[in-house]
C-alpha cells in the first residue's frame, strides 16, 4: 500500500477561501519526532493523556468535556498553545482518532500558526505503526 505522504486534499475554511490542510501521516511523523525537527501536541482531554502518549508530547485539550449531551470546546484553546508554543515552531498535533486535531489544527492556522500538520489517523495511527514496525 503506498503513501501519501503530506498530501493529503482535505480543506479548511481560512477566511473566505478553502485551503488544503496540512496532513502527516503516523510514519512520516515518526521520522519527523525522532529527528527532533518537529514537537507533538497532543489534544485529547487530560485523561486520556495520562492513560499513555508520544514521548515528549505536551498536552492542550482541545475539548473540556464530552457528555452525551454535546462536547465543551476549550475557550482558551488556542492561547493555552501559544504560551507553550511559538508560532513558527512545527507542531504535529493528534489526538485520538485524527478527527479532533483537524479541528484543531483549522483553528490554530487560523490563529497563525505557520507550521501546523494534523496527524492523520491521531495516536491509534502511531501506536499501529510503532506495533509493526517492531514485529517486522
Amino acid at each position: 500500500m503506498g503513501s501519501l505522504r503530506g498530501s493529503s486534499s482535505e480543506t479548511k475554511q481560512l477566511g473566505e477561501e478553502a485551503t488544503p490542510l496540512p496532513t502527516v501521516d503516523a510514519e512520516e511523523a515518526c521520522a519527523l519526532l525522532s529527528s527532533a525537527t518537529h514537537q507533538y501536541l497532543d489534544v485529547r482531554m487530560w485523561e486520556d493523556f495520562e492513560k499513555g502518549h508520544v514521548a515528549g508530547a505536551r498536552n492542550v485539550p482541545y475539548y473540556l468535556s464530552v457528555t452525551p449531551h454535546g462536547k465543551e470546546k476549550n475557550p482558551h484553546f488556542v492561547e493555552q498553545v501559544a504560551a507553550l508554543y511559538h508560532k513558527d515552531d512545527r507542531l504535529i498535533v493528534g489526538c485520538r482518532s485524527g478527527i479532533r486535531s483537524k479541528l484543531a489544527t483549522a483553528d490554530l492556522l487560523n490563529a497563525g500558526f505557520k507550521n501546523v500538520r494534523n496527524l492523520e489517523g491521531g495516536y491509534l495511527s502511531l501506536l499501529r505503526t510503532t506495533t509493526s514496525s517492531t514485529a517486522n
